[in-house]
């Protein structure tokens, strides 16, 4: 089989070089047999826009799938097929299978070039009303294991549940493919890039909180409408997110009414308002909705599928874990907009973003800034730390002399295995809208002290404060003299470096 030279990246492609190198290795690898590839992600991701622009470098067949019937689905396919082999009629396959193995057959040695590469985007619309398609690909491809073909089928999807599903422990493919790719949002570093607020951190973290790393927010819905900068940024807010007649304002019910498995959507809503409001827990979410916790199970899975809620376990205690909203723009949907939904709708943005600012900071940009910057230590920030090991997360250290819980918001331990005991390379404290000051420290000690006692070793925990607004004189003079790290927007935006090295 011919080795095809990797595919240079598009310069109009902004970052995704992870993911197009992924891509143009499965696609050029010289194996003399098929190969599949599992691409997914939420909507607006820029997935179809990757994979357009991998098809236009390498060649192939592009098919984007809508939702229809099963009938004119296939035809649609034919049609697209035929017009890709310049055929002046249009292709009349009676089922599926016959379509499947002619597009197979157009992969052997010598009918094509080989490797032949196959994109079937939004593949759940077809997989819904041709439910037989998994298994017949599985066919063909097991025959293509033995047999020789360049084939290089890329199977895509937003419904992130249908998607997961796919390579699920008794689904046809199980086990048949050779890349599975997620599409995520972008980092809060790439994304203050792609906003271009890069040399603005305190405007770049205010407008990660409300609109994450979607790529498609600022060029498809908001027409490259950015905050001229920090000042503009309540107007900004007011224009798009919470203005009726933005494309914004609708989207967080969007993304939810668009995923395959949510019948109810009201009772979703209330699972992500409780989360919003801080009830993380899963007893917490159950009592703020007046539902049993048995009877949220399955709204928490379905959201978890979707990757639009994640459970993150407790980094110090065993079986405990709080939920987090993974979308911003939902977060902020369910904190900002939901309660004010009626006056939103009658034009009375500037009214209700005015009294919202306590609950912006409360709800929405503290628990934001806190996912910042555990993602800081988890990337640039893991060079200052002493081990490049460890799990990044947060959790409670109870102190049950002073009768209170010392909450953590970004820890790296490592567990410890066979004769090592757990370690602890870092606590760290984050305040999105507090000055901090020794007080802080002292809390984050007293939580190295417990946890020492507990027999964790914290010879090489250093300490952190992470803040929004800055720090106290006295604070500085600590930090000087070593062993801790004060964080600020410039440090987690790499414009400065940290004040002092870990142990």
């Amino acid at each position: 089989m011919q080795h095809h030279a990797r595919p240079d990246k598009p310069s109009r492609l902004f970052d995704r070089g992870a993911e197009w190198d992924a891509l143009s290795a499965f696609v050029s690898r010289p194996l003399p047999h098929a190969m599949l590839g599992i691409v997914s992600g939420r909507r607006r991701m820029g997935k179809t826009y990757l994979l357009r622009a991998l098809v236009e470098q390498c060649g192939g067949f592009y098919f984007g799938a809508t939702a229809g019937t099963d009938a004119e689905s296939l035809r649609q396919f034919s049609a697209a097929l035929a017009e890709h082999q310049g055929s002046p009629v249009p292709f009349s396959f009676a089922t599926w299978d016959d379509a499947i193995s002619y597009l197979f057959g157009l992969a052997v040695p010598g009918r094509a070039d080989s490797p032949f590469l196959v994109v079937v985007d939004e593949f759940p619309y077809l997989a819904k009303v041709a439910p037989e398609l998994p298994s017949l690909i599985q066919r063909v491809i097991d025959r293509y294991q033995v047999e020789e073909s360049g084939m290089r089928l890329l199977l895509c999807g937003s419904a992130m549940s249908v998607m997961g599903g796919l390579l699920a422990s008794t689904a046809p493919l199980r086990g048949r493919a050779q890349l599975e790719l997620v599409v995520r949002p972008f980092g809060y570093r790439a994304a203050a890039d792609f906003w271009s607020v890069a040399d603005d951190p305190a405007l770049a973290a205010r407008l990660h909180a409300v609109v994450g790393g979607t790529p498609a927010y600022r060029r498809q819905f908001l027409a490259d409408d950015v905050p001229a900068g920090l000042g503009d940024f309540d107007d900004w807010v007011c224009r798009t997110v919470l203005s009726p007649f933005s494309p914004l304002f609708r989207e967080a019910r969007y993304l939810l009414a668009e995923e395959a498995d949510i019948r109810d959507t009201a009772l979703y809503h209330s699972v992500l308002a409780a989360v919003a409001q801080g009830n993380a827990t899963r007893g917490g979410i159950a009592g703020y909705i007046g539902r049993k916790s048995v009877d949220i199970s399955h709204p928490l899975n379905v959201l978890e599928d979707s990757h639009l809620l994640a459970r993150e376990a407790d980094i110090f205690r065993a079986g405990k874990s709080q939920y987090r909203i993974t979308e911003p723009l939902i977060n902020f949907y369910e904190a900002v907009m939901r309660p004010a939904w009626a006056r939103l709708e009658s034009g009375q943005a500037a009214e209700v973003w005015g009294q919202s600012a306590e609950r912006f900071a409360a709800q929405v940009a503290g628990p934001h800034f806190e996912a910042v910057c555990r993602e800081y230590v988890l990337g640039p920030g893991r060079s200052l730390l002493s081990t490049s090991l460890g799990e990044v997360g947060s959790g409670v250290v109870a102190d049950p002399k002073a009768r209170r819980q010392i909450e953590i918001d970004v820890a790296v331990v490592e567990p410890g295995s066979g004769a090592s005991r757990p370690s602890v390379a870092l606590l760290g404290e984050a305040k999105w809208g507090t000055v901090m000051g020794v007080n802080h420290l002292e809390r984050l000690g007293r939580a190295r002290d417990l946890l020492a006692g507990r027999g964790t070793d914290t010879t090489r925990c250093g300490l952190a404060c992470f803040s929004g607004v800055g720090f106290s004189d006295a604070l500085r003079a600590e930090a000087e003299r070593g062993g801790v790290l004060l964080i600020g927007l410039d440090e987690l935006y790499g414009r400065a470096m940290p004040t002092a090295l870990l142990p």
